[in-house]
């Protein structure tokens, strides 16, 4: 039984790890739908195996390490993997000038800093109550449900079919991963309404750009989560 309540929250994360290795062969593959409910899944589970851990304070350093690890893949790799793909069609040119590499591996960039993200994390101890740059997971949906609204729904065309936007956005997103700035984390400090205005603030906006725009909301509401979070810098702490 203690086998059991000592390893839950590690299978959990586990489970995450395979949700975001099955997501990332299919996001190879095409099947883009199925890395949608891949990346909802290791959400999902990113979340619980945290609570599991401390409702059967069953915390431990290696449910630690192998949270970064798991995350790596689902949050890390999939991103990463995402831009190499919106890059790839663009081939080694940018602009009309042809470059000696193929422009989608600057994709990876984003896995590189994703990756740099999540060790700043473990050894960063102020991060109770705010995360300081853009989380993995966030990353993750912008990128994409960018793609993914790009792919379903001819969604942000203009912005997809453009190399010199995307490699903006691949600079943008590997910096915000490892940026000073604090983002909003929802866990609440204090149940004082004064003190959980960001985190209203988030989950209305968030709710309404979700019902006008639909799936083309889900890239939009990170924007907005960023937006928010920076309105709000001197209130998250």
């Amino acid at each position: 039984m203690n086998f059991i309540k000592n390893n839950l929250a590690n299978a959990i994360t586990l489970g995450n790890l395979f949700s975001g290795c099955v997501g990332a062969v299919h996001l190879v593959t095409g099947d883009y739908q199925v890395t949608a409910i891949c990346i909802i899944l290791s959400l999902i589970l990113d979340f619980f195996d945290g609570f599991v851990a401390r409702a059967l304070k069953s915390n431990s350093n290696l449910g630690t390490q192998l949270d970064s690890l798991a995350d790596m893949v689902s949050f890390g790799v999939i991103p990463g993997l995402t831009m190499f793909k919106i890059l790839e069609p663009f081939g080694s040119e940018i602009s009309g000038l042809h470059l000696p590499f193929e422009i989608s591996y600057l994709g990876f960039l984003i896995t590189l800093f994703s990756c740099l993200r999540l060790a700043i994390f473990n050894l960063d101890e102020e991060q109770k109550y705010y995360f300081k740059g853009l989380n993995t997971p966030s990353n993750t949906i912008l990128i994409f449900g960018l793609y993914y609204a790009y792919r379903h729904e001819e969604i942000f065309v203009h912005l997809i079919n453009n190399s010199i936007l995307m490699l903006i956005l691949t600079l943008l997103s590997s910096w915000l991963l490892i940026s000073p700035i604090k983002m909003i984390a929802m866990k609440f400090k204090s149940m004082k309404l004064q003190d959980n205005y960001p985190k209203i603030a988030l989950l209305i906006g968030a709710v309404i750009l979700l019902f006008i725009f639909k799936s083309a909301g889900i890239p939009l509401v990170i924007i907005y989560y960023i937006l928010v979070s920076l309105i709000f810098q001197k209130q998250l702490k």
